[in-house]
């Protein structure tokens, strides 16, 4: 199964907007109608993000369009869909939150070898905005290093 590997859906606004701690990585509980649209790259965790209920960890937010060739049995597009992670894991997840204030946010959707849908998700921290000033300022800095260096060599 080729088409399997090469979805890889970003959350590219997440490294900007939150400051990484830790990663993880959870299985979707999904839909016949969900997982095929999502292999078919319909998908959208932009602006996604996790939630505790009933001591289980949820997605909200995540966009995953109606599967084209689907009858009347199709999914809700905007739906919260189930996590799949570890109990221990999810303890440590649930204290986190609760205690410090982290937030738990989804950084890329793919498909693994097996051809199950995983979402790597990340305990993050908030940035401020001089944090995202000083983000803007390392990135223009690294990169007029690297045009002065294509300039030497």
């Amino acid at each position: 199964m080729k088409t399997a590997n090469t979805i890889n859906i970003k959350n590219r606004k997440a490294k900007f907007e939150f400051e990484i701690l830790d990663k993880f990585v959870a299985g979707i509980k999904l839909a016949g109608t969900e997982i095929k649209a999502i292999r078919m790259g319909k998908a959208s965790i932009s602006e996604s993000f996790c939630e505790f209920s009933n001591n289980e960890l949820f997605v909200i937010n995540m966009t995953v369009e109606e599967y084209s060739h689907a009858t009347h049995f199709n999914h809700d597009p905007k739906s919260a869909r189930k996590l799949l992670m570890k109990k221990r894991e999810l303890k440590k997840l649930e204290k986190e939150v609760k205690t410090s204030g982290l937030t738990i946010v989804p950084l890329r959707l793919f498909i693994n070898d097996r051809g199950l849908a995983k979402l790597q998700i990340a305990l993050a921290k908030g940035k401020k905005l001089y944090d995202k000033r000083e983000t803007i300022k390392d990135r223009e800095s690294k990169r007029r290093l690297d045009r002065i260096k294509k300039d030497f060599n």
